[in-house]
């Protein structure tokens, strides 16, 4: 039950390591979307530098009501080497899970989130109420008391704690993040270092989400989402699988504006 809880909260993706080498030719996001499920490297992606936050388009801002479907899961290695969860998750396959999620100006002021020009103009940079969005999340796919707490870093928004019910705790690092801001379209990639602890063992993986956001209408948004994971060097299996992702899930998301 509780390896079931642990991969549950990874595929949610609340929302790597850096040091693998990148792909030889400077894939874009579309590119990467496209391509699924035959991914063979980490995406090209840039460090994140310091506490920057990830920047949305001014379209994004508001509450939005999400329906999250996964349609599809991938085990490239099966049945050599299979994720604990992935069996189980075969159950969640077009159960569609609803949560709220917002985005908003961004109050708090960290490295390279604003310029002084968009200060002067009255335009404040949009961001993820990522403690908000973390706990209905979670809360969507573990239940209410599958998640006690989400708190957020106040010095670093790329570092978040979730305190789970079976009292583990989640500490996820955002460490790369590329975007793409088109018209009426955005498209991120984040690489996220996860660290669960108050299991039996320490247990350390590295998650990829990549999404494709279009905006159909002022009021209504829909995603193209993919999470991969990926094994950390501490599992024996690291070196058979190298970067390639060991599991993939792939998500439709439709987002409704509530306010």
């Amino acid at each position: 039950m509780c390896r079931t809880i642990l991969w549950r909260v990874i595929i949610v993706c609340l929302v790597l390591i850096l040091c693998c080498p990148a792909t030889a030719w400077a894939e874009s996001l579309g590119d990467r979307l496209a391509s699924y499920p035959d991914w063979e490297n980490f995406p090209a992606i840039a460090a994140v530098q310091g506490s920057e936050d990830l920047v949305y388009p001014q379209w994004m801002a508001g509450t939005w009501q999400v329906t999250s479907t996964l349609i599809e899961q991938v085990a490239p290695f099966a049945p050599e080497i299979v994720t604990p969860g992935f069996e189980q998750n075969k159950s969640l396959i077009n159960q569609p899970f609803e949560f709220r999620v917002r985005f908003q100006p961004q109050q708090t002021f960290f490295t390279k989130a604003f310029t002084l020009p968009k200060l002067m103009a009255g335009t404040l940079p949009i961001v993820a109420d990522r403690e908000f969005n973390g706990l209905e999340i979670a809360r969507s796919y573990l239940g209410e008391t599958g998640v006690k707490t989400v708190k957020v870093d106040p010095r670093n928004p790329n570092r978040q704690l979730t305190r789970l019910g079976n009292n583990q705790i989640l500490i996820s690092t955002v460490t790369g993040r590329s975007i793409e801001n088109l018209d009426n379209e955005f498209l991120t990639s984040e690489i996220t270092q996860q660290q669960f602890r108050g299991a039996p063992q320490l247990y350390l993986n590295q998650v990829e989400t990549t999404t494709d956001y279009q905006q159909i209408s002022p009021e209504m948004l829909t995603a193209n989402q993919v999470t991969a994971i990926y094994l950390t060097a501490n599992d024996p299996d690291f070196f058979t699988t190298q970067n390639h992702p060991v599991a993939l899930y792939r998500y439709n998301l439709s987002l409704q504006k509530i306010d």
